[in-house]
């Protein structure tokens, strides 16, 4: 599947490849001495020196020398001249292509992709003609004589044909001149005649020139000799007078100078003992001052000492203050917090007593209380029982229910204060326990003897209170106790125990 994805892409990439074929083919960069010409699918353009791009099979590109060439221009046979003198040139010219638009495109019109020696051929024959044309119209004098001349008659007479074609002519240069019949020869001969005559005549006025120059040096020399010797005579004249002169204002000055120096003397050596005793002075003063800042800074130095000690001191004391402070507050803190653990633990102590206490007497009396409660009952089962009996003993009368229960109150209270009798300790909390205990004891009789009331339809009460208001003669009932119990007051006001 990625192939064929990648396939996809193949035709673009195959046209990007040849694109940069097309390019890179096509490109051309020119030198600076040849002009690219490329033309055809677009417009026309010149490269000169830089580069560009010509697009392949639909441009071309065409090359154009800008070299700078030389040609040897000759006669090829005499020419006469103004003077009909048969006469031959040879030359020596320099053209190039111009640079100028104009230029360039006649050159391109005419040289285009040419050689140099191609463009030789077509210039020399212009060349040769406008030479011919100037060798006419001049002497053979001014052309042998003013070769330049000469050169810039033929250039000013080529260059119209030559930027016909496009070129520039840089220099021309004459070789040489020659004739058929030695004229030229003949024109150095004279010359040189001309030149020897010449010389003598020169060489005679020259040799007068100088006679006469010397006869006129030697006596302007005489001249200027006498001239000089009185000059020089005056001169030492004025010499020796200016020499005394000098000498007279050199003695004076010397005098003055001795006097002055004498002065000058005397005032340095004055100024030398001023300058000696305030050397002194201030030696002196500076010895004292001297000795004031040593002994201010032997009094710096000692109070600084003492200061010193005595910071030291005072900080170590601080150190041994707050240190020592440190020690008790933190053995304040020790023992202030072992007080509170006591305190904490003495009251966790205090608390864990406390409630097993609580749970202590808690179970004595749910213990006292199931007692009681089975107490009633079987004191109810009983009294049931009698009431059946009295049922039966109904015939009689109160005295046998008197005579009954009367027998049976002893039973009853033995019972009640049976389950104390197997009592140790009955420890009590609070205040009022005792109380409520004997509360419980008589509330149980009292139930009792309800009990019976209820089962017999007797007042028990009424007849026990009848019995004794009417003094009936009755059995005595002894109610014995196997232990006496005696109450102990609360320990802390908080407790009260019931010891057999």
């Amino acid at each position: 599947m990625q192939i064929l994805q990648y396939l996809k892409f193949a035709p673009f990439a195959i046209v990007g490849i040849l694109l940069l074929i097309l390019i890179l083919s096509g490109y051309v960069k020119a030198p600076p001495d040849v002009a690219y010409i490329i033309s055809g699918f677009r417009k026309t353009r010149v490269l000169v020196g830089k580069a560009g791009i010509r697009i392949p099979f639909l441009e071309r590109m065409d090359k154009l020398s800008l070299r700078m060439i030389s040609v040897d221009v000759k006669t090829t046979d005499f020419v006469p001249n103004s003077e009909y003198i048969n006469v031959k040139v040879d030359a020596t010219v320099k053209i190039r292509v111009g640079r100028e638009d104009e230029l360039m495109q006649l050159a391109m019109a005419n040289f285009l992709n040419a050689k140099e020696e191609q463009i030789v051929d077509k210039v020399q024959d212009t060349l040769e003609g406008n030479m011919r044309e100037i060798i006419g119209q001049m002497k053979l004098s001014e052309m042998v004589t003013d070769r330049k001349a000469f050169g810039e008659k033929v250039q000013e007479n080529a260059l119209p044909d030559l930027r016909k074609m496009g070129l520039e002519l840089i220099s021309f240069n004459v070789q040489s001149f020659s004739d058929q019949n030695g004229v030229i020869d003949d024109l150095g001969i004279d010359n040189v005649s001309r030149i020897k005559k010449d010389a003598a005549i020169a060489k005679a006025e020259a040799d007068r020139d100088v006679a006469i120059r010397q006869a006129e040096t030697d006596r302007e020399a005489n001249d200027a000799k006498m001239e000089s010797e009185v000059q020089i005579a005056q001169k030492q004249n004025e010499l020796a007078i200016k020499k005394a002169e000098l000498k007279k204002a050199a003695d004076i000055k010397q005098a003055e100078a001795d006097a002055a120096y004498k002065i000058q003397e005397k005032e340095q050596a004055k100024a030398l003992e001023t300058a000696d005793v305030n050397a002194q002075i201030a030696r002196a003063e500076r010895e004292a001052e001297l000795k004031e800042k040593q002994v201010l800074v032997t009094k710096q130095a000692l109070d600084a000492e003492v200061r010193a000690q005595a910071d030291a001191e005072r900080y170590r004391q601080e150190q041994e203050a707050q240190a020592e402070l440190f020690r008790r507050q933190k053995e304040a803190e020790a023992r202030r917090y072992e007080q509170e653990q006591e305190a904490a633990a003495k009251m966790r102590a205090a608390e864990a007593s406390k409630y097993a206490k609580e749970q202590e007497a808690a179970g004595i009396a749910a213990v006292g209380k199931a007692e009681a409660e089975a107490i009633q009952a079987r004191s109810l089962a009983e009294a049931q029982g009698i009431d059946k009996k009295a049922e039966a003993m109904q015939k009689y009368g109160e005295a046998a229910v008197v005579e009954m229960v009367m027998k049976a109150l002893p039973e009853i209270a033995k019972n009640v204060a049976e389950p104390l009798s197997r009592v140790d300790k009955i420890t009590m909390y609070g205040e009022g326990n005792s109380a409520r205990l004997l509360s419980d004891i008589v509330n149980g009789t009292t139930q009792v003897t309800e009990g019976i009331s209820a089962g017999m339809g007797i007042d028990v009460k009424a007849l026990l209170a009848g019995l004794v208001g009417g003094k009936l003669a009755a059995p005595k009932v002894v109610v014995q106790q196997e232990a006496p119990l005696s109450v102990a007051p609360a320990e802390d006001g908080g407790e009260e125990s019931v010891e057999e």
